[in-house]
């Protein structure tokens, strides 16, 4: 006799009788006994549904059975059953009617089960034979249990688990519907209209179901799933209500033959997920296209409306209308600029985490419309801090040039105020006839007067000049009120002019009466001789005191002050001059009452008295000290500027060093030192501070940085946090600046960095710990969505940084050369302990096969186009990552896609709109229908999409 027989493969749980049965076969063999005394409800439900599925496959043969225990007894539909079932052909059966042949009939079949892993337990034959109805339902249920259940398995359980776990799933948003076993659950019927509502929602209408109703739900299911599904009646809903505990094959039996109807189904709800997947990637990389370009457009456009403003080069005529253009240029340094540094900076980030992105998805690279690349907007960037410049050097030039233009027509309006002064009654002086009534003696004194005051109108000639000469200059500077500066101009030479022909016309007059008169007082012509000369020097003297300076330094203010005092040294000399002077006006008043003389009231050669020297001598020596106030006052103003130079100059030595730590390298590869300005001194050549280069790479930074990519985020975040903190210095320091200009100081001896080359330099810092960050983002980025582990990461950089060595460059090296004159030159140079954030070729290919790769030229040089695209000869860190985990980590393909859409359209090549919402979400079917092209195959119906070219562009170089 031979024993009913147990898949391989599956545990022992519950024997072929029991009504505990399922996934497994039997339970243990003493327990063999008690499964033989089958419950007659259970009898009954196997046989109904055992019958039914013998006959749903029988059917395919063109016969069926009507008595399971009678129709399989002589072996021959027992045969035909397990060909059918397995697509198998058995061996020829024996045609005889006699018994031993029936019996050689069932053991062929029985061998066929045995042949398919089946270890076969107390079922022989003549049990068969004999129409023992518990062997043979014990047969039909291993039948079914190898080729109708084994099969089932849902996360690597076993049949029975993974059966019922597909159940659990289908059926758990339903409300209830608790799906625990393959007997009770199943009880009120709301189990099996769950599930065929589940994947067949257009056949049964769930709400309308009522629990309190199990024969109604029983019998709608199994009208439906006949009807639709093709799925046999099997059980009997009144046997199923009406039993405490329903048999457990039974019920596996029929449920098994739903999870085979729907197993297309399941296969096509994979595939839509698969291609959900792929629509929400291409999605939301459409979605970062856009974000870009909108970015990129508000930030070019605000380039496009600052430039023709920092361009505009129309000066103001007065320095407070200029001083307020500079307040605005830096109210757009402060706070307009600022947040467009930052937007600059994102969309750099934004650019290469899309690429990142796109490239981790096998799409392909983003290229954003015409004039936005980032190219492009650095470009543009370029161009507006360009221009910026040059429009601070516009504005501070035209402010000294407003400065000295005031200072100029300050000076002008004083020196012609002096001449009109001193003019003033010339003409009429020189238009009198008082000669003509006068003695000799009066005559001669008119004309040595006549000429004392040409040798004092020969004196004013250099101030007429001086004058003409300032409003020439206001003129070529272009002085706002440069009309009314000629115009006064104009009038003094005019009036110069005139006084010089009237001048020499009564000198024409008093010659002829020279001769005329021969006596004049030699003592008067001596005073009006020494008397002129030293009342100009006195006029001189008073116009220097009261002149007015420009001065820029303490040096210059304390050349002022020496000029003074050396002026002050003149003045004994002086006043013994100024006394001989007044002795001689003494003598004349002598000699005038020795004898006896009606002295006139006038010196007859001089319209000058002792009177008049005496004033503007008390005049000179109040000025003096006056003089002396003021210069003391200009070297205090300079020395308060000279402390905010050294204020400003104390905090810029301070963080010039320190951003340009972060952001400086003095070496440079070999080549031209473009960019950076050198200055020769006793220590060698230095950096003029002109350019700043980044100290390492964005892909050397990610290379170089030690621990786990979140650590080296903190890392990152922390330096850019203490960066940032760092800002307070930098306020600090432009608040100094602002003291300066506003003093109207533009030099400072006393630092080589200006303000300029501390924002270029902060704005540097900014950007490099940025990108770094965004670096790092996208490697966790990569990592994530390549599956790789934080140690395969590790393993990569640490293979990278091992290859990576750094190329000999070149740097400045100061020497003192012959006659003492320093020289600078390039001498090549290795550091140490140091990395360049990439491999040259040679070593790539040993770090290569260092990892295990077998390369030929061939196959090396195909490896090098994918990881130095650009030819540039070098490899990035960033391409190493790349290409090791293509090598390492498993994505979707444009043929899994087109697998899966095959899989939906019903292996068709093309697929429907219909078919499309009927299997993905609304809106990926709707993405799916507007992106794909109509299908130009034969035998399509109209409105059919292509649904391979649309696979194929989603990983191609097309436009969706």
């Amino acid at each position: 006799m031979m024993m009913v027989m147990q898949p391989e493969g599956l545990g022992a749980g519950e024997g072929p009788f029991s009504g505990g049965g399922g996934g497994e076969y039997m339970e243990q063999e003493e327990d063999w006994d008690r499964d033989l005394l089958l419950d007659p409800a259970w009898e009954k439900q196997q046989r109904k549904t055992f019958t039914a599925w013998c006959n749903s496959h029988l059917r395919k043969a063109g016969t069926q059975i009507e008595n399971i225990e009678e129709d399989f007894r002589n072996g021959l539909k027992l045969m035909l059953l397990l060909e059918v079932i397995s697509g198998e052909r058995l061996p020829r059966p024996d045609k005889g009617k006699m018994r031993f042949h029936k019996i050689a009939n069932v053991n062929k079949a029985l061998d066929f089960i045995a042949s398919k892993g089946v270890k076969l337990v107390s079922i022989g034959a003549e049990e068969i034979v004999d129409g023992n109805l518990k062997m043979t339902l014990g047969m039909i249920w291993t039948i079914i249990l190898r080729f109708a259940i084994q099969d089932i398995s849902v996360e690597e359980t076993s049949a029975k688990e993974g059966l019922l776990l597909w159940c659990q799933r289908k059926t758990a948003p339903y409300r209830n519907v608790n799906v625990q076993n393959f007997h009770t659950s199943w009880k009120d019927g709301l189990a099996l209209c769950a599930l065929i509502h589940r994947h067949r929602p257009d056949l049964i209408d769930y709400a309308k179901l009522r629990k309190d109703d199990p024969i109604g739900n029983l019998n709608t299911a199994f009208e439906v799933a006949e009807k639709y599904l093709d799925i046999p009646k099997m059980l009997d809903a009144e046997d199923i209500v009406n039993t405490p505990k329903p048999d457990e094959k039974a019920i596996m039996t029929y449920v098994s033959c739903f999870y085979h109807a729907f197993a297309g189904a399941e296969q096509a709800e994979t595939a839509a997920n698969r291609i959900c997947k792929v629509l929400a990637v291409n999605q939301e990389n459409e979605k970062l296209m856009e974000e870009y370009e909108k970015l990129a457009s508000e930030l070019l456009e605000w380039i496009r409306r600052t430039v023709p403003w920092l361009e505009n080069r129309a000066g103001e005529p007065s320095m407070s209308a200029m001083q307020r253009k500079l307040e605005d240029f830096r109210d757009y340094r402060r706070l307009h600029k600022p947040p467009r540094v930052q937007e600059k900076c994102q969309l750099e980030i934004n650019f290469n985490t899309l690429q990142t992105k796109l490239r981790l998805s096998h799409r392909p690279a983003f290229m954003p419309s015409e004039g936005k690349l980032v190219s492009d907007i650095a470009n543009a960037w370029r161009g507006l801090e360009q221009v910026e410049k040059g429009y601070e050097d516009w504005l501070l030039s035209e402010i000294r040039r407003l400065q000295r233009l005031q200072h100029l027509a300050e000076k002008f309006q004083q020196k012609a105020s002096l001449h009109e002064a001193w003019t003033r009654g010339k003409e009429e002086m020189l238009n009198q006839h008082d000669y003509d009534s006068a003695s000799l003696q009066e005559v001669r004194a008119l004309l040595r007067r006549h000429e004392a005051f040409e040798s004092d109108l020969a004196a004013h000639q250099d101030r007429v000049e001086h004058i003409a000469a300032l409003a020439q200059e206001l003129n070529e500077l272009d002085y706002h009120e440069a009309a009314s500066v000629n115009s006064r101009c104009q009038a003094i030479c005019d009036q110069w002019d005139n006084l010089g022909t009237l001048t020499q016309k009564r000198r024409d007059a008093l010659e002829r009466m020279e001769k005329l008169l021969e006596t004049i007082d030699q003592l008067q012509l001596e005073f009006a001789r020494r008397a002129a000369p030293f009342n100009n020097w006195l006029d001189g003297a008073i116009e220097d005191l009261q002149d007015v300076w420009l001065v820029h330094s303490v040096e210059e203010t304390q050349s002022l002050l020496t000029a003074h005092e050396q002026f002050k040294a003149t003045l004994p000399e002086a006043d013994r001059e100024r006394g001989a002077i007044l002795g001689i006006q003494g003598e004349i008043q002598k000699i005038c009452q020795t004898y006896g003389l009606r002295p006139k009231s006038t010196n007859p050669y001089i319209n000058l008295s002792s009177q008049d020297i005496n004033t503007k001598w008390d005049t000179v020596r109040k000025l003096v000290p006056s003089r002396d106030q003021t210069l003391q006052e200009e070297l205090a103003r300079q020395q308060v500027n000279e402390r905010l130079r050294r204020q400003f100059a104390a905090q810029a030595n301070a963080i010039g060093p320190w951003i340009q730590g972060k952001v400086e390298v003095r070496a440079w590869r070999a080549g031209p030192t473009q960019g950076m300005g050198l200055r020769a001194g006793p220590q060698g050549v230095e950096s003029s501070c002109s350019a700043w280069v980044p100290l390492q790479e964005v892909g050397r930074l990610a290379a170089g940085l030690a621990g786990s990519l979140e650590e080296q985020m903190a890392g990152l975040r922390q330096q850019e946090q203490n960066i940032i903190n760092y800002k307070s210095n930098i306020d600090r320091l432009e608040g100094d600046h602002q003291l300066l200009q506003e003093s109207l100081v533009f030099d400072n001896k006393h630092t080589v960095y200006s303000m300029e080359h501390i924002r270029v330099g902060w704005e540097q810092l900014l950007t490099s710990i940025a990108r770094t960050i965004n670096e790092v983002e996208n490697q966790v980025l990569t990592r994530d969505a390549k599956g790789l582990s934080q140690e395969q990461l590790n393993e990569f950089r640490a293979s990278f940084n091992h290859f990576d060595r750094v190329s000999r460059v070149q740097v400045l090296q100061a020497e003192r050369g012959a006659g003492g004159i320093w020289r600078a030159s390039l001498i090549p140079f290795c550091p140490p302990q140091k990395r360049n954030g990439m491999m040259e070729p040679d070593d790539f290919r040993a770090c290569l096969i260092s990892m295990g790769y077998d390369l030929g030229e061939v196959e090396f040089a195909r490896i090098m186009t994918m990881v130095d695209p650009n030819a540039a000869g070098v490899v990035t860190f960033q391409a190493f990552i790349d290409f090791m985990t293509r090598e390492t980590a498993e994505t979707d393909t444009a043929e899994q896609v087109v697998a899966s859409f095959k899989i939906l359209a019903g292996d068709k090549n093309y697929i429907t709109p219909d078919e499309l919402r009927r299997e993905l979400p609304a809106e990926q079917a709707e993405y799916c229908i507007r992106r794909m092209a109509p299908y130009k195959g034969s035998g399509a119906p109209p409105g059919a999409l292509d649904y391979v070219a649309f696979s194929s562009a989603l990983y191609g170089e097309s436009d969706l």
